[in-house]
């Protein structure tokens, strides 16, 4: 399946100078599968050094030297490792800390060999106070599941083409609108996850698909038990259980359990984040740029890693899954978090800055779901269904800050009417490009 990331990869091989890699993302986004793709198609050859299948292979890294670590992998691996025509891929790194500090040595010493580094449980490592990590000496990028577009990508690749074309005075025809949207409920049942996208793509099955996300969810859990001690596991069960039930909604801890306090769930909500299972989406005042700068850490929301597994947890009944309008499945909480999913994948890949939605809490309640930024613009986004009218947050968020745009993302089809942009969900890969050309005919 072709994924956007590949392209940053192959930038990233031609560069005259180039840092080591360190791939980030949660278990079973493909990281593996897509750095051995690259490597085969870009390199004569891929040195594969996986940690958890061969750990005998740690040994190789009690040196600093880089040299010496290739000449060990290489008896071990029984091939000859080049540089600039090998690919040095390090698989399940955090198993090794030794290797990742080598990571610094293999810039400083051997900068014409290229090396990735990828773990699903990393983040763990990383945010071990006990751990240094060589700053300034790595570059990272990030794999989230796929795409809306990735997804067509792999489906249906002339759709995938031709949402790109698309413009305001361009939209889609009503039929093609009724189609784009059938897909945009495909996607939410599937979702991003590679094997449920491989699987319904080989046989047409969503059952079969919905049963390959029940897999992933209960190997989840069974990892719980690798990042958390006896304690903590049952609370990380807890909120991986109650989590889809409180999507789009500002998290009070009372919701997931009566029975604990804030100090025993607030650390294992962290850990799931850790692991990339879950995503926080916090407030913001959005009194100026950067947003992150006004961020209130105490205010968030939540979300899954991904809508199919999303639907699967909260057992969404498939037979009448596509009948339903997009924004009555599960009151709308399938609708946020495809829109926050698609604005995380379309975010730079070098980037991990968490989403923000905007509260007025003085002056009467007002909310809205997303804030983004568009150069040197605040752009308001609020997932609804309604007709433009009952946007009042979103009017409400205009009129105070003096934006120029807020966008809608609905069913609805593509239009531009007061100051208000309203994108179908098949375009969100497109948000940028249509809120310039929305913004270019206010001026």
């Amino acid at each position: 399946m072709k994924r956007t990331l590949k392209a940053e990869l192959i930038a990233w091989k031609n560069k005259s100078e180039h840092l080591p890699i360190l791939l980030r993302g949660a278990r079973q986004v493909g990281k593996s599968y897509l750095v051995e793709e690259f490597g085969r198609e870009q390199f004569d050859d891929v040195a594969l050094v996986d940690f958890e299948n061969r750990p005998e292979l740690m040994t190789a890294f009690a040196t600093r030297e880089p040299k010496e670590i290739l000449a060990k992998l290489e008896i071990a691996l029984q091939k000859p490792i080049k540089p600039e025509q090998s690919l040095l891929f390090l698989d399940e790194i955090q198993m090794c800390p030794e290797a990742l500090h080598s990571l610094r040595y293999f810039k400083e010493k051997m900068p014409n060999l290229h090396v990735i580094a990828a773990g699903s449980l990393l983040e763990f490592l990383l945010k071990d106070e006990n751990f240094s990590f060589p700053v300034g000496r790595v570059e990272f990028l990030y794999l989230h599941p796929l795409s809306f577009d990735e997804f067509l990508q792999a489906v249906a690749p002339f759709i995938a083409e031709r949402l790109k074309t698309y413009r305001l005075d361009n939209p889609p025809s009503e039929f093609e609108h009724s189609e784009l949207l059938k897909l945009v409920r495909q996607y939410m049942f599937i979702g991003g996850m590679p094997s449920a996208i491989k699987t319904f793509k080989e046989n047409g099955s969503f059952y079969e698909s919905q049963r390959v996300q029940s897999r992933i969810l209960q190997a989840y859990e069974s990892d719980f038990g690798k990042y958390a001690n006896r304690t903590q596991h049952k609370y990380l069960q807890l909120i991986f259980q109650r989590t889809p039930a409180l999507i789009g909604q500002i998290l009070k801890y009372h919701r997931i359990d009566e029975s604990y306090r804030a100090r025993e769930l607030k650390p294992a909500i962290e850990l799931l984040c850790y692991a990339g299972l879950i995503q926080q989406v916090f407030a913001t005042t959005a009194v100026g740029l950067p947003l992150h700068a006004h961020l209130k850490h105490e205010r968030y929301k939540l979300l899954y890693l991904d809508v199919g597994l999303l639907q699967t947890a909260t057992k969404v009944d498939a037979t009448h899954f596509f009948d339903q309008d997009i924004m009555q499945i599960n009151a709308g909480m399938l609708a946020e978090q495809f829109v926050g999913q698609e604005l995380i994948a379309y975010s730079p890949a070098y980037q991990n800055a968490p989403l923000l939605f905007w509260e007025r809490v003085v002056g009467g309640q007002a909310e809205v779901d997303f804030v983004e930024t568009a150069g040197s613009m605040i752009i308001p986004i609020e997932v609804k269904a309604g007709a433009t009218g009952s946007l009042k947050s979103l009017r409400s968020f205009l009129q105070q800050k003096e934006a120029p745009l807020g966008i809608r993302i609905a069913e609805q089809p593509l239009s531009h009417h007061d100051k208000i942009l309203s994108i179908p969900f098949y375009l969100v890969h497109s948000l940028g490009r249509l809120a310039a050309q929305a913004v270019s005919l206010l001026q």
